[in-house]
Formats: C-alpha cells, sequence, structure tokens
C-alpha cells in the first residue's frame, strides 16, 4: 500500500450530507479499516520483509482487494496487464486509487515524502516499497527517476499518476512527461489504466473525488458513508516506449486514457437513463 498524491487540485467535490440510517453502516466500517490497517501494521515487521517478489505481490493484492470490500466498494476490472516489469500509468482521482491500482495490478509507487512520516500508515507505505520524492528538492526528481529505472530493471512493477494532482475524476489533466522517462531507460513497456467511481446515482461519483481542501479524514468518511460505490479499472494494451520521446508518450497516453473515460461515461449514463 501506498500514496501517490502528489498535490490537490482546486475543484471542490460536492458531497451531499450524509444520511443518519447511514452512521451505523459509516461506523461499523471505519472501526474494520481500522482493524484492517492494524493487522497490516503487525505484518509489516514480522512477515512483509522476509517475502519474495511474488509473496509480496499476492500479500498486496489481498490487502487491497479486502480493503475495497470494507469500505463496501464494488471492483469492476476490464483488460489484463502485461506480465513482468512494466510503468503503470493512470489517471488520479483519490487516494483509492492505490488501493484500487493495487487490487489489480500490485505495484510501487512514487509519493511525497512526507507520507512516509505519517504515524501507522507511514510504516505501511515504506514496507510497500514505496520510492519517496522531496518536492522542495528540485534535482529530487532525477534521484527518484533512477530508483524508478532500477526497480523496473530488476523486474518490479512501478506506478505513477502524470497528473500530479487529483481531479475530479469527469476528465484527465494534463500529464507531465518528467517520470515516462524511467520506463524508457529501463527498456519496459508502459501500462495505461483508466479509474473511474462511480455510485447508483452518477457514472462518475464525487464521492470518492480527493481534491480541493477536502482532508483525508473528510474523504475517508464519505467513502464509508457511501453506498453502492463502485471502482471500474481498465487496464489498456501495453505500450513499448523503447526509443520513443516522453512528451509524446506522455501526450498519447492522456488522450487514450481521457477517451476510455469518455466512452466508458457515455455508456454509464445511457444505462441510468435507460433505468
Amino acid at each position: 500500500m501506498s500514496t501517490g498524491n502528489l498535490g490537490v487540485s482546486s475543484s471542490v467535490a460536492s458531497v451531499p450530507p450524509v444520511s443518519l440510517w447511514r452512521l451505523p453502516v459509516a461506523i461499523w466500517r471505519l472501526a474494520r479499516v481500522l482493524g484492517h490497517v492494524l493487522v497490516a501494521w503487525v505484518k509489516s515487521w514480522i512477515i512483509w520483509p522476509g517475502l519474495d517478489e511474488h509473496g509480496w505481490r499476492d500479500e498486496n493484492l489481498k490487502w487491497s482487494c479486502k480493503l475495497l470490500q470494507i469500505l463496501g466498494i464494488e471492483l469492476h476490472v476490464r483488460g489484463r496487464a502485461h506480465e513482468g516489469a512494466k510503468l503503470v500509468v493512470a489517471n488520479h482521482i483519490s487516494w483509492l486509487d492505490i488501493v484500487a491500482i493495487n487490487s489489480v495490478v500490485p505495484s510501487r509507487f512514487v509519493s511525497k515524502a512526507e507520507v512516509g512520516r505519517w504515524p501507522l500508515i507511514g510504516r505501511l507505505v515504506t514496507a510497500a516499497g514505496t520510492l519517496y520524492l522531496t518536492r522542495e528538492r528540485r534535482r529530487d526528481a532525477m534521484r527518484v527517476l533512477g530508483l524508478m529505472a532500477q526497480s523496473l530493471r530488476e523486474g518490479h512493477t512501478v506506478a505513477v499518476f502524470p497528473e500530479g494532482t487529483t481531479g475530479s475524476g469527469h476528465s484527465v489533466m494534463h500529464f507531465h512527461p518528467n517520470l515516462l522517462q524511467a520506463a524508457i531507460d529501463a527498456h519496459v513497456p508502459v501500462q495505461p489504466v483508466v479509474l473511474r467511481y462511480a455510485d447508483p446515482d452518477a457514472p462518475v461519483s464525487a464521492k470518492a473525488a480527493y481534491v480541493g481542501d477536502t482532508s483525508l479524514m473528510q474523504s475517508l468518511w464519505w467513502v464509508v458513508s457511501a453506498n453502492g460505490l463502485s471502482v471500474h479499472v481498465t487496464v489498456l494494451p501495453s505500450q513499448s516506449v523503447s526509443h520513443a520521446d516522453r512528451r509524446a508518450i506522455a501526450s498519447e497516453l492522456r488522450n487514450g486514457i481521457e477517451k476510455v473515460l469518455y466512452d466508458e461515461i457515455d455508456a454509464a449514463n445511457v444505462k441510468i437513463c435507460a433505468n
């Protein structure tokens, strides 16, 4: 588990107040989330350090899938990821993105350095093999880029959010190309992934978006209070990037992810109207 949110967009999600009848469900889910995190914290000291790559992937996938289940989020997956080392590239909506991706393609994420110092969660993030970026140091991106390329060469899967910040989920913002250089240097493919959160009333749910002035606890409360929240993970065909221009790759990836996202939203809107 880790977090890749390197910033937060300026737009603010409009989420309706939680109804009183949802309170017992929300509180029960929060208690189970805490227990799930505590169990992982203990494992991070006594079990995870001895796992090989296969064991780590299996543990990461099971833990993430279980967390989605506890949160009441239904997982829908389309497509299959490339076997072996790859750089996963996805649109960014929420802290939930990390859990959703790890439930399908267990990955090592790039995160801001502050996350590693968070109580309890920081230990889990570090144990999950997260690569930390110190944003205040302008040259630190080069160091992280080298670590990413090394991890990819060793056969790991690394995941990044090229938008660099979270959005509302209705569209895809500009992709920053810098971190894509790691896939070019390591000669591994890029794996595009499209993320979309929905609920019974909307093809793009505001309840999952972690944007604007929303705090982590407020976002968590919206999620545990939600009814019928689902995450749709679409794994697109992998792309070879050897000897390619990273800016061209970034633009192509962004356009491809956004097209699939728009197609999914249009199709979901038709279903909602039909109902």
